[in-house]
Parts: structure tokens; sequence; C-alpha cells
């Protein structure tokens, strides 16, 4: 046999995920992070190096607030919760973690202090007072998310204090108009206060230096783009109240949750390595050891500038790298709970074997920052396919065989299958370099031409022909074929690992690791067959889709139910903000039409917003400005046929003049989507 190449070094590897935020459950977009890490940390461990895989929850910040003041719980309890609904799931997804903690820990809040010291006594932090809004009423500065009011660019009513939902505008809480405390509903007031912020510039240069080490070249492009003119001061305060760590030395002070969560990487590892008296210094304050962070692109801005400039302040290392992946669509569109596609892990376990998204999720992840479609069609297809038509049949075919035809015992291979089998050793080596570099796709492309050749074999031996008249020729092409099948399964083990349980069961061997690949099993005893895995049927993954429909009814049906009647002090306060009412006369005059999407485009600068040209047929082409960007890639409009309201009254917008509306309906976000007509409509059709 040729050796296959293994590690010859010792490496001591630490890796993070972005931290699951503590208010809302896990989803699969979620899981195609921490899979992928998941993925690669048992890759590791089966190569014998020494991997942890650290998580914990994020837990602070004002959203926590609102969440558990609309539950009529603590903060304490709702973080509760969700780490036992977070470790629960991601358990039953097989993904294990070395230590899974929380931000909201004793640890985590002295490391924030420490940090904190370091960067005040070496001069990194200034203050700024500034004009806040204070709730007069309830005696509390209002953070973002406890203002709402009326947006100052497109004057839409009931804004957040931060962005708006409907022009995608960002401002502060100040520019609001008409803003009211959405607790109680008051006319809050300017008040003076001193705000603590990071000097974020003072690591310029080092940081210039640092991201092109320690960030893929497309990524660390990106992010130097920022570094053409001085890096602004960070905000690293907020006032209370605010559930999070206080500030030493600034009472009613507390730490932003963006402080203290990425903090949770370090003080959960601390809490493990304590635990199992491995070495805090070989992680954090060496470069004796490896650190990574698998996180998506939304978020790289802080985790590649305030955060190993953090790391830096308090003269702890950073990251050997980065590791930034896309975001997940699903058939092709945002995840969306209302078209029965945004689904949590709780209600894709409560219709589908885990095992079937860690494989198509294997299938497709690549090194590289594109998001990932998961086309449920697909999924059942590439499932039943590849992973039981191709690779569990090679078990089904031989096993059974073996065991029921004959006596169990596997013999040696013939001379085709030990070249077959060779073959299949030597590959290894490329799957592990696929693996090493998170290109999963490229190791399970491998795999499945592995899976592919020996089923050529098995069917061009045609060992069913020889069973009674040459049952030892038989027993060579089984053996081959259940020995190429076991080294398949052993690559496929950092992926399915319970899948691979179940093949040591069946060769009746201890857990698998990387090294096994290189034995040849013969004159072995194999276990009585058990099905290994099973086809996925369709209506299981129509049923959980409407499952999706159900939950999302459900929860806006007792959204709606639960709303508090206002008082009659409320209505009067709040009568400007009533639609007015319109008669059937006014509503003949909307001219709903047919329009074709003809071009569609990305407005860079809003987060919301698309730039149409629509065809009304003999009413011509117009640009329409649509609010549907969370929900819709330009490329998904093109040719579309949607419904307008044709007689606007042009608008002038910042991006552009608008020359009418698209209809569409859903909640907002990705709970969005247009309406379209049936099938036959034309341009320029007029709805009636």
């Amino acid at each position: 046999m040729t050796a296959i190449s293994t590690p010859s070094d010792n490496r001591r590897i630490l890796l993070t995920c972005a931290l699951p935020y503590a208010n809302g459950s896990i989803h699969i977009g979620h899981l195609m992070e921490y899979l992928q890490a998941d993925f690669w940390t048992r890759f590791q461990k089966m190569r014998g190096q020494e991997c942890h895989f650290i998580c914990a929850d994020d837990t602070h910040g004002t959203a926590i607030m609102v969440a558990a003041r609309a539950k009529n719980i603590t903060p304490e309890k709702l973080i509760e919760d969700a780490w036992k609904e977070h470790t629960k799931d991601f358990a039953d997804f097989q993904i294990q973690f070395s230590h899974y903690g929380s931000t909201n820990s004793q640890e985590n809040k002295e490391l924030c202090e420490y940090f904190f010291k370091n960067m005040n006594d070496k001069g990194h932090i200034a203050t700024k007072t500034t004009d806040l809004l204070f709730c007069a009423h309830d005696n509390m500065f209002l953070p973002d998310r406890f203002v709402k009011g009326t947006c100052p660019k497109c004057n839409s009513k009931d804004q957040y204090g931060d962005s708006c939902d409907v022009c995608s505008a960002t401002y502060t809480p100040t520019d609001l108009k008409d803003s009211y405390c959405s607790v109680c509903r008051t006319k809050p007031i300017t008040k003076p206060s001193e705000q603590l912020l990071f000097r974020l510039n003072d690591f310029k240069d080092y940081l210039q230096n640092w991201i092109p080490k320690h960030l893929s070249k497309e990524m660390s492009n990106k992010m130097l783009e920022w570094f053409k003119e001085p890096l602004r001061d960070w905000d690293i305060s907020r006032n209370g109240p605010y559930f999070g760590f206080e500030i030493p030395g600034y009472p009613n002070k507390f730490f932003y949750v963006w402080v203290d969560a990425p903090m949770g990487y370090v003080s959960a590892s601390k809490q493990f390595l304590d635990k199992n008296k491995l070495s805090f210094e070989d992680f954090w304050k060496s470069d004796k050891t490896e650190v990574y962070h698998f996180i998506g692109k939304d978020i790289v801005y802080f985790h590649t500038l305030f955060w190993p400039a953090l790391l830096k302040a308090a003269e702890f290392r950073t990251p050997t790298e980065v590791f930034v992946h896309g975001h997940l669509m699903v058939n092709g569109e945002k995840m969306s709970k209302s078209k029965g596609t945004g689904i949590s892990a709780r209600t894709y376990l409560n219709h589908l074997d885990p095992s079937y998204l860690r494989y198509y999720y294997a299938s497709k992840l690549s090194s590289s920052v594109d998001d990932m479609d998961l086309n449920l069609d697909d999924f059942v297809s590439r499932v039943n396919s590849d992973l039981i038509g191709k690779i569990t049949n090679l078990a089904s075919r031989g096993a059974q065989m073996l065991g029921k035809k004959m006596d169990g015992k596997m013999s040696t291979p013939d001379a085709a299958g030990l070249a077959l089998i060779k073959s299949t050793q030597e590959r290894g080596a490329v799957i592990a370099k696929n693996f090493e570099d998170r290109d999963f796709g490229k190791g399970v492309n491998e795999i499945r031409a592995l899976a592919d050749d020996a089923n050529r074999y098995f069917d061009e031996k045609a060992p069913w022909k020889t069973l009674e008249t040459d049952p030892a020729i038989t027993k060579q092409v089984l053996t081959t074929t259940l020995n190429i099948f076991r080294m398949i399964a052993i690559y496929l083990k950092p992926i399915l690992p319970e899948y691979a349980v179940k093949v040591e069961k069946l060769f009746q061997e201890k857990p698998y690791t990387w090294e096994d690949t290189r034995s040849v099993l013969t004159n072995h005893m194999i276990a009585e067959f058990e099905p290994l895995a099973i086809r996925i049927e369709a209506d299981k993954v129509k049923a959980m889709t409407e499952d999706v429909k159900k939950q999302f009814a459900a929860t806006t049906a007792a959204q709606a139910a639960s709303a508090p009647l206002p008082t009659a002090g409320a209505v009067a306060d709040r009568n400007a903000d009533r639609p007015a009412e319109i008669g059937i006369d006014d509503f003949t005059k909307v001219d709903l039409r047919i329009a074709e999407i003809v071009e569609a485009e990305e407005i860079k600068e809003a987060d919301k917003l698309l730039r149409l040209k629509v065809n009304l047929g003999p009413l011509g082409e117009r640009q329409i400005i649509a609010g549907i960007k969370s929900a819709y890639k330009p490329e998904q409009l093109k040719g579309r046929h949607v419904l307008v309201i044709a007689n606007l009254a042009p608008r002038k917008m910042k991006f552009g003049m608008s020359e009418g509306m698209v209809l569409a309906a859903g909640s907002g976000g990705s709970d969005l989507f247009v309406l379209s007509p049936d099938s036959g409509a034309k341009a320029g059709d007029k709805v009636k």
C-alpha cells in the first residue's frame, strides 16, 4: 500500500463561532456556520490534533430587556431559557462543543473590566458629552429601541430610534420627529450625557498591517476601504437601564453589548481551560497555539477592526485567522416564515433527520464568502441520490449479501479490488486538504466519485451471478466493496458522526480515526446489517414548510390579539396618527396594473431599496424605487410580472425619482413577497 501523508506536527487549536443571541431561536441559517465549524473541529480531532470548539450565548443589550418585558419575565430568566433551548438544538444536530457558556458570567464581567482598565490606563478612552433623549416619566435615558417616532427622512410613523424600516435611513434618536417613549408613550426631553469612546484610530497602523495577514484577500480588500480616512471613535457605553455589565467608575453606564460579546470567546475559553487544567496563557497570551473565528460576512467589521484592537490594547494575542462565510438562501431567496422557509432548528428536527442537512450543507460549503442556497427540491434529490443511492447502497448491497446469503465473514480483495482500494486510500490526501481548507463541497465531490467507482466495480463484477457458482469470487467482490464503503464512511465521519457510529457497529470496530483508512479488513466478521439511512420523503419536507407557515400565522394572530386596547387619553394623544378614512369613490381612483420588471439593481447605499425599471405596456416604462431588498435579489426579479399602482404621483427620493408603487405583502424584512398575477397576464393589463 502507498503510504498516506498525515500531519507530523502536533497542533493546538481553539476555534469559536459567532455567539447566538439569546433573544431568539436557532434557525437553519445559523446552523450553516456552526455545522461548518463542527465539521472542521471533528476533522482536526480525527487527525490527532488538539482542537477545542468554544461558544456561548450572547445575552446582553436592549433587545433582551424589551423581549423580557414583553414576556413579563426577568432578563435572567429569558437568557436561561434561551441557553437551554440553544444547547439542546445544537446537541440534537450533533454539533459537539468543547464548552458552551454565556456572556452573562462572572468571568466575562471580570474580563470586560480588565480590558477597560488597560484601555483607560493607556489613554485609549475618550469622553464626549452629547444630548440624548430622556423620559421624565420613567426617569431614564432612552436606548434606541425604547424610543419611537416619525422618520426624519420619509416621515414614516412609529419608527425606532436608530433606523427606518420604510426608507432604510439611519439616524440618531434625537433626529426623530414626534418622538415618544415606547414604554409609556410620553414625549421625551433632551438631556446631556457623558459617553465613553474607544479611540480606534490609535490602532489604525496596526490594523492596516494586521488585516491582510489574518483575513482572506477578498475580505481584506473590503475592510481596508475603511482606512482611506481616520477611523472613528467607537461608543462603548450605554446609559442605564441596560442589561449588561456596569462600567467601573461610571455609575449607571454599561458596556455596549458588542464590547462584552466578543469577550465571551475569551471568558468561555477560560472556563473550559481552567476546568480541564489547561493553560489559558498558551491560548490567549502566546502564539504557541492557533485561534480561529468562524463568522458571517455581516459582522466582519466588529471582528477585524474593533476586536483585534481591543485584544492589542489588553496585550492579548489576536486570532490566527478569521474565517468568513456568506449567508444562507432558501430556494434562491432570503428565509421567510410566511413562505415556509424561515425554518427553526427545532421545526426541522420535528420532521427530518439532522444527518440530511449536515450532508447537504457539507456538499455545498466552500471557503468563499458567497451565499449558499438551500434548494429544498435539490436537498431531497441530492440526499436520496448521493448519500442513500450511491454511498449507503454500497453497504446495503454488500453487507446484506455477505450476511444473509453467506456466512458474514469477509475474505480478501481480488486484484482489481486491491487497485481500487489503493486509489481510494490515495484520494484521502486530497479530501483531507479540502477539509483543512474548509472546502467541504470539493471534499464531498471526491467522496461521491469514490462511491461511483465502487458501484461501477460492483455492477461490473455482478457478484449475485457468481453467488452459487463461485462463492469465493463473490466474497472477494463483497470484501472489496465493503472495504471501500468503510473508508468512505471514515472520510465522512466529520460530517456524519452518528452515521459513522453505525458503520463502526457494522464492522465491529472501535471509533474511527483518519488513520484507519490505511488499514484493509480481511477475513473479518461483520455484524448483522441494520439500515444506516433511509430516503427523504418529499411529503415530509412539504409538511415542514407548512408547519412554518402555520407557526407564522399563529404568532401573527396572537400578537394582534394580545395588543392592548388604547385608553381614551392615548387615543386623543395619537389622533393625528390615525389613517384618514376614504370612501369607495377614493378607492376606485387607484389604477392597478400588471407590470413586467425589465431591470432591477441594488441601491448599495440603502439597506432595503432596489431600483426597478418596469414595463407598463401602453403606459411605457417607469422607474420605481421599492423597499423589497430584504426579500429579493435583483436577479430574482428581472422578467417577473408584478402588481403596481400606476397612477401614484411621482415622488422625489434620495436615490432618484419613484414613479409608482410595487405591491407587496408580509410582515416586512425577509417575510415579504411581491404580489404577482396569474399566468397569462400581460404588461399593462388593468386589474379590477
